[in-house]
């Protein structure tokens, strides 16, 4: 007697994965550059997305739309789509609100956008810290002093990655800091005393818990503060220059 095999049932084929969409988010131009002939790559910071890379189709075409929207600086509505590492924007609207920023604060704009680039991971949202950015723009479009300004975000930025340790508290003992001792702060660990054979700069505690709470009046916290993040950036940055740093150095001795 034959047996008969029953018929194999045809695979489904696996669901092709679903293009991912995102429309209307908030988001500024960090950087870009050309691609190809009549396209651009586009660095943007979005509030819900973090920083991602999009190619900007014809935007270098005479009659592009988007030629006068993709403007550094300025509060876009963003729609892309995608999943790969370079997605392709699909609509760039500009929101508005602030105002542009001019001569040196132009620069120090300049400069934030670099310490995002280059210390911010791609798809690695921080709400928080784009909320920041919009308000040190905001701080520095309506000419407010711009040491200060750098010095409050440089810190929201290493708080909000992870990187930087409540400066209020020793990391030594666990206790308040106290206003008028010295003290170095360990890029790893945080704020210690400081001993005799430290090379690392020297802070008081009266500028750790000034810089903790934002309150930059002091002349004495203005000017370790600024020794001090150069110093912690360093160590983040690995040795790699920051080209907008040095020219603000030079010129303004921010």
């Amino acid at each position: 007697m034959t047996t008969v095999k029953p018929l194999a049932r045809p695979r489904r084929a696996a669901p092709a994965e679903k293009t991912l969409r995102i429309a209307g988010q908030p988001g500024f131009v960090l950087h870009s550059y050309p691609h190809r002939e009549t396209s651009l790559i586009i660095d943007v910071f979005t509030r819900e997305h973090g920083r991602i890379g999009l190619v900007a189709k014809g935007a270098k075409r005479p009659h592009s739309a988007l030629r006068g929207v993709l403007q550094t600086f300025q509060p876009l509505s963003l729609s892309w789509t995608g999943k790969s590492e370079i997605r392709t924007l699909t609509a760039a609207e500009w929101v508005g609100g602030l105002l542009p920023l001019e001569k040196s604060a132009l620069l120090c704009g300049f400069y934030l956008n670099e310490l995002l680039i280059k210390l911010i991971a791609r798809d690695d949202p921080h709400p928080g810290l784009f909320d920041h950015y919009v308000s040190a723009l905001n701080q520095l479009a309506h000419g407010e002093t711009a040491p200060i300004v750098l010095r409050k975000f440089e810190l929201s930025l290493m708080k909000e990655t992870g990187v930087a340790a409540d400066l209020s508290m020793c990391s030594s003992t666990g206790q308040r800091v106290v206003p008028g001792n010295s003290y170095v702060v360990d890029p790893e660990r945080g704020a210690r005393p400081a001993r005799p054979s430290d090379i690392w700069p020297r802070v008081s505690g009266q500028t750790l818990l000034d810089m903790e709470r934002e309150d930059y009046t002091g002349s004495m916290t203005q000017s370790q503060s600024k020794f001090l993040m150069r110093f912690l950036l360093a160590h983040q940055l690995g040795g790699v220059p920051l080209n907008t740093r040095q020219i603000l150095i030079d010129l303004t001795q921010l």
